[in-house]
């Protein structure tokens, strides 16, 4: 074949077919639907088939671009497999790397991070926001999204980069004043304190145990995006929350939180969640490696803790050490 397809025009096509809109591609590309609809008809015109069954309002495949679809997914996948090993020959990642993350995480240990990562590889461009939402990777043209919780796009690669799970923690102050919650029951007689971020839901509390999964709906008393308020509010003693272990470890060490009713608990892992177009791009794979050898360096003692036995405060953890030495 003399007249060979660019492989811009493929990547058009690939846009289109994935969004099943010309505008829509046409937003993610900075272009115009015209210019999008013109780049398919050249490319129709190259590969001398139909693309797409066209009405006012809906694009649909031919069968011919179902087929094309499916070669063009791997052209791509392999032109980007090239790019890296043309563009990072000793596996140094470079370019633009497009990153998100949750509020609380992001600020408290991705930031520290991403600093380290420029410093190892300064041809690294990253533009880094911190969401309450989970945004669709795609259709925002992100690379990463480094997130807390369990409830994963089925469409994109998930990579597991520490365990994490949240816990019931209210502080010794307010538990003097009001009672400590001897089972989820009792919880009815109390004040909440809750994180609207993610995957959580500001008035309901899915939590596991040996025995059960459990929803507990709640009426908090006080709501916000950001965790760092949350807890903020919970040391004060203004109630009851649920929160990442990674975000109130230091606070239960310190003894300002407490963890109670400490046979449940909710999933809440970090992952990095990134398309599967990417899933062969260097670049993105040592990113990622690096991320994950820090964080686990940052917190590592989310690998020591179990799920459903109770953290305790430094204090009562250095008593119990020494009654067992003197047993």
């Amino acid at each position: 074949m003399n007249n060979l397809p660019s492989l811009s025009d493929l990547n058009v096509f690939y846009i289109a077919a994935k969004k099943k809109s010309f505008t829509v591609a046409a937003d993610e590309l900075n272009a115009s639907p015209a210019y999008v609809s013109k780049r398919i008809r050249i490319l129709e015109k190259t590969l001398k088939c139909k693309l797409f069954h066209r009405s006012t309002r809906h694009i649909s495949l031919t069968e011919d671009g179902k087929l094309i679809l499916e070669r063009v997914f791997h052209i791509l996948n392999e032109f980007e497999r090239l790019e890296d090993i043309i563009n990072n020959p000793e596996n140094s990642p470079t370019g633009k790397l497009d990153i998100v993350s949750s509020f609380s995480f992001g600020r408290a240990h991705l930031t520290p991070v991403l600093s380290k990562l420029m410093t190892k590889y300064p041809d690294l461009d990253i533009n880094f926001n911190t969401i309450d939402r989970t945004l669709d990777l795609i259709k925002h043209s992100l690379d990463l999204d480094i997130c807390v919780g369990d409830d994963i796009d089925p469409n994109m690669i998930a990579k597991k980069l520490l365990p994490n799970y949240r816990i019931i923690c209210a502080s010794p102050r307010y538990l003097r004043i009001h009672g400590e919650p001897e089972d989820l029951h009792d919880l009815s007689n109390h004040s909440f304190l809750a994180t609207k971020q993610r995957d959580l839901s500001d008035n309901t509390w899915r939590l596991r145990s040996p025995l059960e999964d459990v929803s507990l709906s709640i009426n908090p008393k006080f709501t916000s995006n950001s965790s760092d308020i949350i807890k903020e509010l919970a040391v004060d003693g203004q109630g009851i929350i649920l929160c990442s272990v990674w975000d109130v470890i230091e606070e239960i060490q310190k003894n300002e939180l407490e963890h109670i009713l400490t046979g449940y608990w909710q999933d809440a892992d970090i992952w990095a969640v990134y398309p599967s177009r990417l899933k062969s791009s260097s670049k993105l794979k040592t990113c990622i490696l690096f991320i994950q050898a820090e964080l686990s360096n940052r917190l590592n003692i989310l690998n020591s803790l179990t799920k459903g036995k109770k953290i305790l405060a430094k204090t009562n953890l250095e008593n119990t050490q020494i009654e067992k030495v003197f047993i």
